[in-house]
């Protein structure tokens, strides 16, 4: 059963194992999800004109947003999605590819179902269950389509992160088309949240969070390729929602305010307790044509300072370590196979 998220309920950090990864990775999915599913809504008051009154002259025709969706019945969509996670100790990549259709769910919107039929991690290729080969991803860019975390209990762990990270592409670009003042080059708007995402486990991870607002730019539209061009930045918010456990955890890391918190408990009792900053630069291409996502990038380095301590407080600790971590992801549209994988 998929994990709907409501508009009431309102996008990662590598310095862990693949299942602590992909908790991160949705934890900004999910505030990502939140804020895709709040469109704002405009309404005009209009009062009945007298009888001596002259009619209205008719409003001009609204302009359209360059950034809209348009489906079809049938659409067939594959993308390759890799990723190069980069360590204080190791690096480790992933590659994998889905393939979706467009069909109309039970509610009549338009969504674009994806299998995952390939995956790679560290160059060497994983064999997919029969359950991995069986999900589907349903994602979509349509008005009225709620995003949703799906349910993973069946997928293999390496598969995870490449979910996650196809989401967070979506809901950035939903993000960008629910803004209504990105109509021409150039334009930008501010998305405050700031509210602090989880992936700590409670069991390993016993503390992780971020707290990011949003910078979107509608970077460039071009008549002639007939793309359009969406930088998305999560960006620390002038005040960030996460948790401190540790005074001094407050000492900025950068520029702004810290706005990543993790502390991991050890085998030996012992706590590993990192605070930083983390920014992530997206870069998405869509086709104007129809708002199809042609290709994306996404950068999400954190730059932490770290210390052992011996007691669940943070009090007693060792000296503190600076480091950094980082991210990079990658998305291209490939073509899509003759026939399309079961609805």
């Amino acid at each position: 059963m998929n994990k709907q998220i409501s508009d009431a309920d309102h996008a990662a950090a590598p310095r862990r194992a693949t299942s602590r990864q992909s908790g991160k990775a949705f934890a900004t999915a999910l505030v990502l999800l939140c804020l895709s599913l709040s469109c704002p809504i405009q309404l005009a008051s209009q009062s009945k004109p007298s009888k001596s009154a002259p009619a209205p002259a008719p409003a001009p025709a609204p302009i359209q947003p360059p950034l809209a969706r348009h489906y079809q019945d049938g659409e067939r969509i594959a993308y390759t999605i890799s990723c190069i996670n980069q360590s204080r100790s190791k690096t480790t990549e992933y590659e994998a590819r889905a393939e979706g259709v467009v069909s109309k769910n039970p509610s009549g919107v338009f969504a674009e179902n994806f299998a995952w039929t390939d995956l790679s991690v560290n160059d060497d290729q994983v064999r997919l269950s029969a359950a991995s080969r069986a999900f589907r991803e349903p994602l979509s860019l349509a008005p009225g389509f709620k995003l949703a975390i799906p349910d993973l209990g069946q997928v293999q762990s390496g598969l995870i992160g490449p979910i996650a990270d196809l989401l967070t592409f979506y809901a950035d670009v939903k993000i960008a088309m629910n803004q209504k003042a990105l109509m021409h080059a150039g334009d930008h708007a501010y998305v405050s949240y700031g509210a602090p995402n989880s992936w700590a486990d409670g069991t390993k991870v016993v503390v992780g969070q971020d707290s990011i607002d949003f910078s979107v730019i509608l970077q460039s539209v071009d008549p002639a390729t007939q793309t359009a061009t969406l930088v998305v930045r999560h960006v620390p918010p002038e005040q960030p929602q996460i948790k401190l456990p540790a005074r001094w955890m407050t000492t900025p890391i950068g520029a702004s305010k810290n706005n990543w918190v993790q502390v991991e408990k050890g085998s030996d009792g012992k706590y590993i307790a990192g605070v930083g900053q983390e920014t992530f630069d997206v870069r998405i291409k869509l086709a104007l044509a129809t708002g199809r996502i042609l290709s994306a990038t996404m950068d999400n380095p954190v730059e932490v300072m770290e210390r052992a301590c011996n007691d669940a407080a943070l009090t007693d600790c060792g000296n503190p370590e600076r480091y950094s971590i980082r991210r990079q992801i990658t998305l291209h549209a490939d073509t899509p196979p003759v026939q399309s994988p079961p609805k």
